[in-house]
């Protein structure tokens, strides 16, 4: 498809000039060009092409960057960024991977915040907002949050103040009746009543909390978002503008299927089926099977998840047990202490996390479950060393959750250990169980005389220990291979108490002791085995991430600075003997 608009358009004030239907067409150009790039690189579908016609509003009506747009997780934010000035990282496949998947202040003077997480929009603009008459300053000042991001903690406390200010500050509620997956709770009753009555429901959260509001059906509608726009420019008061949208407006395969489009692998444009489809068996499945076992034996488990059930697929544990499937929304606070909660009264729940998104409820993991020692396993997917955006690196899980006094971390290798583990934390009355999920393909190996705090010495050898954390375990089996020697190699398990008797024997007939997670090395387990050996002749190396947040760098470029590699691991053994 040619763009012929969009190719005249290299700064927000290009589109001022634009009649109507030049715009209309630049839509349907950017629409274009987003799907032909996301189904070639991956990346969030459905949230982008929601949102065409309400960014180019914006930027025809208001004046970027003195007005000011903060964009809730920033994940919808593939327009705006065409429109300031970037448009070639959409347009030439060489240019496919110049900018981040999020808004990037080092990008663009359009970008004020390097977002990734929800629920931060409103906040963030009220003090944006409050700088700005501080500083006698003039311009707008919108905050652009989805209707999914409502349920964040954060968002009601930034309504809580932002309804207080005397002075302009635009809340625009993109409202697609959806978040990652369908929405849940309360508050989502009485968004559908004010869609569903056309914004008069008496039902008005907003209203109830001194808001103006005004309700904008057609969202999609490009000449509408243009007239509200110039209405509400330069309002002297803080209004609430609910604009129902559409997520993956004008491509059919993903208003079909919204969940599965938010964010999505490369995919056949004209079909909308995944390219590289994932075969054979899975972690996710391990998991569902060990769930029926428990259910089918009696343990009276639930499972738990804040608005990520794609994640693990738990909708099949849902459509099966309903009653014990509890979706809170895109709240990580609430669904620690829901199940904190249900502990208390005898089930036994599962929380289901995301490593970089639980960071969000150390507290609840902290106070209401460490303090309180109640018997919560917590599920934690994507923890590893790779690509990506600094707002979803998932190399600090085990720093956090490693320290928190009384919670268990441990971090299974095989399939057969995975299982082990959540039986342990289900059936345990000592506290919280975290159970970090492999990153990689499934692993499967015979199980003997499990014990979660004590590490499973896989082959005895001497000079040189190396400790595989989950994961990393066969680039530990692949490096004692590599050596001249018959070293040790070990499966740690438990990452957040050491087993002092295994590291004490290995005094006996080792020189060196290697540590390997993909994680950071600060807070992580290879300080604390350097530390227990802090007063002893053993040495020790340890390999994982820097703390840092990545940013740009590929997958193998991280390993390699990590030298996470068995060629560098072993020259670096080599050299310390």
């Amino acid at each position: 498809m040619e763009t012929p608009i969009l190719n005249t358009i290299n700064k927000p004030t290009d589109l001022k000039t634009l009649s109507l239907e030049q715009l209309t067409q630049l839509a349907t150009e950017i629409r274009y060009v987003l799907l032909n790039k996301v189904s070639q690189t991956g990346g969030h579908v459905g949230p982008n092409l929601g949102v065409v016609e309400l960014t180019i509003a914006f930027h025809t009506i208001f004046n970027s960057p003195i007005d000011k747009v903060v964009w809730d997780v920033s994940h919808q934010s593939y327009t705006h960024k065409i429109l300031t000035g970037r448009k070639q990282a959409w347009l030439d496949k060489k240019h496919f991977d110049d900018v981040s998947g999020y808004t990037e202040p080092e990008e663009s003077p359009h970008d004020f915040f390097n977002i990734g997480h929800t629920s931060t929009s409103i906040a963030l603009a009220t003090g944006m907002a409050s700088a700005r008459d501080l500083e006698g300053k003039t311009g707008n000042v919108m905050a652009v949050i989805g209707d999914g991001s409502l349920s964040g903690g954060l968002a009601l406390e930034g309504l809580n103040i932002a309804s207080t200010l005397k002075s302009n500050l635009i809340i625009l509620v993109n409202d697609n009746g959806m978040a990652i997956a369908e929405n849940h709770g309360g508050l989502y009753e009485g968004l559908k009543e004010l869609r569903e009555t056309n914004g008069q429901s008496s039902h008005n959260i907003f209203k109830a909390m001194g808001f103006d509001y005004r309700y904008v059906e057609k969202g999609n509608d490009l000449e509408t978002m243009l007239k509200v726009f110039r209405e509400i420019k330069d309002i002297d008061h803080p209004i609430v503008l609910h604009v129902h949208t559409e997520k993956g407006h004008g491509y059919q395969p993903a208003v079909d299927h919204k969940e599965a489009f938010h964010w999505h692998v490369p995919f056949d444009l004209a079909t909308g089926k995944t390219l590289h489809p994932v075969t054979g068996e899975t972690y996710t499945d391990v998991i569902h099977n060990q769930l029926e076992k428990e259910f089918t034996a009696g343990t009276p488990i639930t499972a738990i998840t804040a608005a990520i059930p794609g994640m693990y697929d738990l909708k099949r544990f849902g459509r099966k047990h309903p009653k014990n499937y509890f979706d809170v929304g895109i709240a990580e606070q609430e669904s620690i202490t829901l199940a904190a909660g249900q502990a208390k009264m005898g089930l036994r729940p599962i929380a289901f996390e995301s490593g970089t998104f639980l960071q969000r409820a150390y507290d609840q993991l902290s106070h209401d479950l460490g303090i309180n020692k109640l018997p919560v396993t917590i599920m934690v997917s994507g923890g590893s060393i790779s690509a990506g955006d600094p707002t979803h690196q998932g190399i600090f899980d085990l720093a956090m959750l490693s320290n928190i006094p009384g919670l268990t971390y441990l971090a299974p290798t095989t399939k057969e250990e995975l299982q082990a583990m959540m039986h342990y934390a289900l059936h345990q009355n000592n506290g919280p169980v975290a159970i970090r999920v492999p990153s990689n393909d499934v692993h499967s190996a015979p199980l003997t005389d499990f014990d979660a705090h004590k590490m499973n010495v896989l082959h005895k050898g001497q000079k040189v220990a190396i400790l595989g954390v989950g994961s990393l375990l066969p680039l530990a089996e692949e490096v004692q291979q590599q050596l001249d020697f018959d070293g040790t190699v070990i499966d740690p398990r438990d990452v957040s108490e050491l087993d002092e008797k295994t590291l004490t024997d290995l005094e006996k007939d080792h020189q060196l002791v290697v540590t390997l997670e993909e994680a950071s090395l600060s807070g992580g387990f290879g300080e604390k085995v350097s530390r227990f050996y802090g007063n002893t002749k053993i040495r020790t190396l340890n390999f994982g991430a820097a703390k840092r947040f990545n940013d740009h760098e590929t997958t193998s470029e991280l390993w390699h600075e990590f030298k996470l590699t068995p060629e560098q691991i072993v020259t670096e053994i080599k050299a310390n003997l």
